[in-house]
């Protein structure tokens, strides 16, 4: 049974940077497009973007747009976000998700069948 494992947040300061890894368990990691999420409290889990199977293509929200980026090692079956430039407002549990169906860029969480257990990032001042 295939499963996600995300790792590498914790407790950084304003501009600082992160990178999230999540570790793919199970068959085939390359037919899976990947997504990250994120979800503050009291809010919807929102997409923070998107990586194509062979991780040629990617997507961001508007708020991380130039900040952020996603990318994978399908050899390694490792996605990361790369998050730089931290703010208050990217405070969050962060998941990774993924999805084996055509059009590799969906927008919702209920289109993605895998979930990690999530990580918490906090960024303070």
């Amino acid at each position: 049974q295939a499963q996600l494992v995300e790792s590498g947040g914790g407790l950084v300061r304003i501009g600082e940077s992160l990178t999230l890894s999540c570790a793919f368990s199970g068959r085939v990691f390359s037919s899976y497009a990947m997504a990250w999420f994120r979800q503050a409290p009291g809010k919807e889990r929102e997409r923070v973007g998107a990586i194509s199977w062979t991780g040629g293509n990617t997507d961001y929200a508007d708020s991380v747009k130039g900040r952020f980026t996603i990318s994978r090692d399908n050899a390694k079956n490792l996605a990361y976000l790369q998050m730089n430039n931290l703010q208050p407002e990217d405070t969050a549990i962060y998941y990774c998700a993924a999805h084996v169906g055509s059009n590799w860029n969906r927008m919702h969480a209920y289109e993605y069948t895998l979930w990690g257990q999530g990580t918490q990032v906090t960024v303070s001042s």
